[in-house]
């Protein structure tokens, strides 16, 4: 375990040293869009006709990025900015040279990228290379809207307040948008902010950007960004206080039980300073939260699902991205799980250009039939930009109980008074991209002293066109305790990493192919192996934007707790027991741009006891585009091991109906049946955007236990929210 820290700590100093050498000039510094004020109104239509536009400066030379990124783009775009007192503007032109119709999914918000003819600007106020935002459309006139956080990705559950207006036409499709400054966080007095333009046209199979960005990284990476340099200081937003208040009424039945209830709560914005922000919530409501996706869960850990409170997800990742996604200190659904949330207050965002500070508290509620006290849950982020694009954070994790309503020994102890994490974390990001890494250490703090441990891992990233590479190193203590994390598994140390080359042919209906070699090895504390996966992976990309990819896998286990493979109440193989199997693995994904789409997922190979496990898994599409779009998930597991268990089979099959009627009314359908857990779950919605950010939702949610089980709950829900300015 010694060796795996000290490891651990000499790649920390690697990727020090990295950062302090791979340090340049911003490498896209010389692409610069100047915008002035407008000099006359600008409506925002889908005509670009206004005289503010015609003296604006044009960003109209883009360059390729797939399918080659050794030249100009072949399909013409043209961008330009302006602003007055109250808005940014943003007005592109799209032109086609390719006489066919658009591929859109759908109408609706935050659409998959890969999947629509569309276009996105990637603002960086803060020019540090690190957060910002993204703004955007499809096609069809759906609209896309992200916080940016870790140098390119893109957190697209964030929604604010704007406007725009598509217009096709019959060689060129128009975009106009019109930002609130009130809608966005900046500094006062900047004049030059980080920018970028990134177009997507299905038809030609082209992906294009403003600046010239490599292949290998996604248009968002904000290390390839321009300058925008404005004629004068944006604007100050001045007062920013926003009120979003909700009414709700629920009609549900419970176990044969009927209620009805309405609740009253809301959310608070109030801008402290242009790049600061306090929210406060009160009796917050997530009904309209889409639920989560079922899987068949034939893992021996608990699985992971993201957080989807509106809440919780500005500048979230202050808060969520410390550690790795599968070993986090700070979950934040592990808040309100089965009870209600009261109230909390965040204090997020930008200090300057090199600091980032979060702060959370959040209060709950107690429930008198299970024993389960109030708790407070705080949190305290700090960040702060070192070098060129790399970054240090500090995070605190509180979790307190108080008031039981059944103050015993047995309660304290199922309940903890506290649970405290502290942590300290490195992020390692060179200015060209090509390096990236990541460092921490955590420390939990319980009232049982055999809850406090350590978590400690570290990894170095290198990603090129042809090569990319990863070495990993953990170490997870048997007494580190998350009670506010997701940390499904203790007392191990971890060896993992890949290698990976790409060929790239220079024309023909192959855009890049290439095998990659991955492996990770599981060892207890006493460095005796315990689990290993290695797996060979050969992958091709298509000129149509289709993937295909080959693999094969050997995989150990050592079981450290006793196990049900088919994870159906069957009988439990042994602690201790050994485990040792191959499979083969076969993927492939059509053109997304036909109407008709479908993706198959297959693995067939060997399993626990000597055994055999087929598994498929099915995705179709199928859209009338931009209005309807009908998709099925289909996933069916074969089991077959030596009594008791014998055959086992399970079925997953979800459907989805999502109708939009325009870009602000919704109707969408999930159904939902899981034969291995025996639930049928429907869930139905209908979003009324009636004004910008402001929604009326109706929601049907129906759960369904199958024989041998029964029971059965339903809801439908009246919610109406309004976002107030001032």
């Amino acid at each position: 375990m010694l060796h795996i820290k000290n490891n651990a700590f000499g790649l920390l100093i690697v990727m020090i040293l990295l950062s302090g050498t791979i340090t340049a000039q911003k490498k896209n510094a010389k692409f610069r869009l100047h915008i002035k004020k407008a000099t006359s109104v600008v409506k925002i239509d889908g005509v670009v006709n206004e005289l503010a536009w015609q003296e604006s400066d044009v960003a109209d030379s883009f360059f390729m990025v797939l399918p080659q990124d050794t030249g100009k783009a072949n399909e013409r775009s043209e961008i330009r900015m302006t602003y007055d007192d109250k808005n940014l503007y943003l007005a592109a032109t799209f032109y086609t040279t390719t006489p066919d119709s658009y591929s859109v999914e759908s109408l609706r918000r935050d659409f998959a990228f890969g999947k629509n003819d569309n276009f996105l600007v990637f603002i960086d106020p803060f020019n540090n290379q690190t957060t910002g935002f993204s703004f955007g459309t499809n096609a069809a006139g759906a609209q896309w809207d992200g916080t940016m956080h870790s140098g390119g990705r893109v957190d697209l559950n964030w929604d604010t307040k704007w406007i725009s207006k598509v217009k096709q036409n019959a060689n060129s499709w128009v975009f106009e948008m019109a930002i609130p400054f009130k809608s966005i966080r900046y500094k006062d007095g900047v004049t030059e902010w980080g920018i970028n333009f990134s177009r997507l046209d299905l038809k030609s199979s082209e992906k294009s950007s403003w600046t010239p960005v490599p292949r290998q990284f996604p248009t968002a990476s904000l290390a390839y960004t321009g300058t925008l340099v404005w004629d004068e200081a944006p604007p100050s937003p001045g007062s920013n206080l926003s009120l979003i208040p909700y009414v709700l009424g629920r009609n549900s039945t419970v176990e044969e039980e009927h209620e009805f209830d309405s609740k009253i709560g809301g959310d608070v914005k109030i801008g402290l300073t242009s790049s600061l922000n306090l929210d406060l919530t009160v009796n917050p409501d997530f009904s309209q939260v889409e639920v989560d996706r079922q899987v068949t869960n034939l893992d021996r850990f608990e699985l992971f699902f993201p957080e989807k409170r509106q809440f919780f997800l500005e500048n979230g990742d202050l808060f969520a991205n410390y550690g790795y996604a599968s070993l986090r200190p700070f979950f934040s659904r592990r808040i309100g799980l089965g009870v209600p949330i009261q109230g909390g207050a965040r204090v997020s965002g930008n200090l300057n250009e090199k600091w980032r500070m979060g702060f959370m508290d959040i209060q709950t509620s107690n429930q008198e039939e299970t024993g389960l006290p109030n708790q407070n849950f705080g949190v305290i982020s700090l960040q702060r930009k070192v070098f060129s694009r790399s970054s240090i954070g500090l995070i605190f994790v509180n979790k307190q109980s108080f008031k039981y309503p059944q103050d015993t020994d047995e309660f304290h102890e199922l309940y903890s008074k506290f649970n405290r994490n502290v942590g300290l974390e490195y992020n390692l990001a060179s200015s060209n991209n090509l390096w990236t890494g990541k460092a921490f250490i955590f420390k939990s703090f319980a009232p049982n002293a055999s809850n406090n441990g350590l978590m400690q891992a570290a990894h170095i990233e290198f990603k090129n066109k042809r090569w990319n590479w990863r070495f990993q190193l953990e170490s997870i203590g048997e007494n580190y305790s998350a009670e506010v994390g997701f940390v499904p598994r203790n007392g191990y140390n971890k060896l993992s990493g890949f290698v990976g080359y790409s060929f790239l042919p220079s024309k023909g209906k192959i855009v890049s192919h290439g095998p990659k070699l991955s492996s990770s090895y599981f060892f207890n504390i006493d460095m005796q192996r315990t689990d290993n996966v290695n797996a060979f992976q050969y992958s091709v990309s298509f000129l149509n934007r289709s993937q295909f990819s080959l693999g094969l896998t050997d995989e150990y286990v050592e079981l450290l707790d006793p196990f049900d493979p088919t994870r159906s109440d069957k009988a439990l193989l042994d602690a201790n027991t050994t485990h040792h199997w191959n499979a083969l693995l076969l993927n492939y994904s059509s053109k997304p741009q036909s109407l008709f789409t479908y993706a198959i997922r297959s693995r067939i190979g060997g399993y626990y006891l000597n055994g055999d496990r087929l598994s498929i898994t099915n995705e179709l599409g199928y859209r009338f585009q931009p209005y309807v779009n009908l998709s099925t998930n289909i996933s069916y597991n074969y089991i077959s091991l030596m009594a008791p268990w014998n055959i086992t089979e399970f079925w997953l099959i979800g459907s989805k109906l999502d109708i939009t009627f325009t870009n602000t009314l919704f109707f969408a359908t999930l159904f939902q049946y899981n034969e291995q857990t025996n639930k049928f779950n429907l869930n139905s919605q209908v979003q009324w955007r009636y004004q910008p950010a402001s929604n009326l939702y109706i929601v049907y949610d129906s759960n369904h236990l199958i024989a041998p089980y029964s029971g059965r709950q339903w809801a439908l829900t009246l919610k109406l929210a309004y976002w107030f300015n001032k």
